[in-house]
């Protein structure tokens, strides 16, 4: 029996990128493909099949420890960044500012899909989610150097609405226009996940 269930949730492609060293600059490089390996993207700075381990998971290493990456990609949908520009008092939010890997649209409440679900494109590339992406102040600060004054507002306005970070499964080609299908794990919530956030 399979233990991802396939929905009627379907997305599109509708921007890609990749960022090329985000210790210069956070902002993405758009693009018309994105050719994913095992490692992520090519010449992207998240790629690598492991990573040093950062603030995410400090719970549970020391800062800088080898660990296998999920934090391949960030994957927005387009209805959030428009909610989040809104909220700024800006009319749009270029997913380059953010440093997105993948903007899609078609799937409500995106940032809050179930951890381990899956999209799976055309070619069969698969992408897993991993969990939600917290806001952070970097984009901020790209938004700033376009739009002075409104940089502080983009962490407020990003809760719940981040995206998530994702690792690549199955290998392939995204294309702007693709068309995505969301698989979720097929697992009711755990019944004592309201008493473990509590403590």
């Amino acid at each position: 029996m399979p233990a991802l269930k396939p929905t009627r949730f379907e997305a599109e492609v509708v921007w890609l990128g990749r960022v090329s060293d985000r210790g210069t600059d956070l902002q993405a490089q758009g693009a018309t493909t994105l050719p994913l390996a095992f490692g992520g993207a090519d010449n992207e700075s998240h790629a690598g099949v492991t990573r040093a381990s950062c603030v995410r998971v400090s719970a549970l290493y020391p800062k800088g420890t080898e660990i296998v990456n999920v934090r391949q990609m960030s994957v927005l949908s387009q209805e959030e960044l428009d909610e989040i520009a809104a909220e700024m008092g800006l009319a749009s939010l270029d997913p380059a500012w953010v440093g997105a890997s993948l903007v899609i649209k078609g799937i409500p409440d995106f940032t809050h899909v179930p951890p381990n679900s899956r999209l799976q494109g055309p070619d069969g590339v698969t992408i897993t989610i991993d969990m939600e992406n917290r806001p952070c102040v970097f984009p901020g600060r790209v938004i700033e150097g376009v739009h002075e004054g409104f940089g502080k507002k983009f962490k407020p306005a990003a809760n719940n609405r981040r995206g998530v970070t994702a690792w690549v499964e199955r290998p392939g080609t995204l294309n702007l226009g693709d068309k995505l299908r969301l698989f979720i794990p097929d697992q009711p919530v755990w019944s004592e996940l309201e008493t473990a956030r509590a403590q």
